[in-house]
């Protein structure tokens, strides 16, 4: 990727600037000062990676916001409704999803410790930021990590138009030999909300097949499909996109999956329950449930061996035939990883429109910044 040129109309921000604004920002509004750190830690790794749809730009629409119109606790209590040898159910209480969600992959990291395996179930949470900070947390444990949260409905069936199902994405991070681990960390639509919320930022219409509309066509035009997806009248389709010929019913069924084990392990909401307006479209919280997976490949042929043959299953795929024109073949995590390289010397790009709301924030709660983009 050519950065200088997809970000030309950014300005490139340090870091720890913006970790330390978003920290400041969320203590602000009520969140207990450890908290705070917890959810500027996932945001900014999101931002760090070149997930630009879960970084930030999310600070105020998803948490200050929710958080200021009393559908979000800006405390987490946590409350263990079950704690077995190698399982839990935990209870976010309408807390801060990455507080919750850190605890429950803790725990399931430390059951797979003593028994091999460990999943951990969370009800009653909120938005957990990137799932791939989680299961990077259990790769650094030196094991497999899995999570999967349910979302407000966006997605519709195959051969449907309602959104029904959440984004839902379903998670995986591998280590292996290599200098990043593979970590896959997607949504089961073909795309989310954040990316859309992207493409709105930068004025540009959406590819054809990401959305649905109520008469069964594609939608491109972005900023009435933000306002449609809230409405109902829009919807999300299922990764293989729309109908059964370039396989939507696998995105569909994958999406199912999460929404599942999301709800019924810890006998939490779904689907139309993640709404999130009541019946007089007035907003109320998103009680979202997520689950974690550690898995110990010490309990199988150790850890050694499971990253030396991972990292060569990645090596063999990136090494064979190249489509005509095509230079790279990229595995699950690598973009990520180039982009951090990038990033790292350079800071995250954050464009016009993010940089007005950092300036809102800064002034609405007297924090003490100034930014070089004033």
């Amino acid at each position: 990727m050519a950065y200088e040129d997809a970000y030309k109309n950014c300005v490139w921000v340090d870091f720890h600037l913006l970790e330390s604004f978003m920290v400041d920002a969320l203590q602000a509004v009520g969140v207990p000062e450890e908290d705070a750190r917890v959810i500027g830690d996932v945001l900014i790794e999101s931002d760090k990676r070149g997930i630009d749809s879960h970084g930030i730009g999310r600070l105020k629409p998803i948490y200050i916001d929710r958080i200021n119109i009393g559908i979000m606790s800006p405390t987490t209590e946590i409350e263990v409704l079950k704690d077995d040898t190698t399982t839990a159910v935990l209870d976010g209480h309408n807390g801060m999803g990455h507080v919750v969600s850190k605890k429950a992959m803790e725990m399931a990291i430390e059951k797979a410790k003593k028994y091999g395996l460990g999943m951990v179930a969370v009800r009653n949470s909120n938005h957990y930021g990137i799932a791939g900070y989680y299961a990077t947390m259990a790769i650094e444990a030196g094991m497999i990590g899995i999570t999967g949260t349910n979302a407000r409905p966006s997605i519709a069936p195959t051969f449907g138009v309602e959104n029904m199902l959440g984004t839902n994405p379903l998670t995986f991070g591998i280590p292996t030999d290599e200098e990043f681990p593979f970590v896959l960390d997607c949504a089961t639509s073909v795309t989310q909300r954040g990316k859309i919320e992207v493409y709105g930022r930068a004025g540009k219409e959406l590819p054809p097949g990401w959305v649905i509309g109520l008469d069964g066509t594609t939608r491109t035009d972005t900023q009435r499909v933000l306002k449609d997806l809230t409405t109902g009248q829009a919807a999300l389709t299922p990764l293989g996109g729309i109908g059964e010929e370039t396989g939507g019913y696998k995105g569909f069924g994958y999406a199912m999956v999460v929404e599942i084990l999301s709800a019924a392990l810890q006998d939490g909401s779904f689907m139309k329950e993640l709404n999130g307006f009541d019946a007089d479209h007035k907003p109320i919280p998103y009680p979202l449930g997520h689950f974690f997976m550690a898995i110990n490949p010490e309990r199988f042929m150790g850890l050694e061996v499971f990253k030396r043959v991972a990292g060569t299953i990645c090596r063999q795929i990136r090494d064979s035939q190249k489509a005509p024109g095509e230079e790279r073949i990229y595995t699950a995590g690598e973009k990520e990883h180039e982009a951090w390289q990038y990033r790292k010397v350079h800071g995250c790009p954050v464009p016009q429109t993010l940089q007005k709301t950092m300036i809102e924030l800064r002034d609405t709660y007297n924090l003490d910044y100034r930014f070089d983009f004033e």
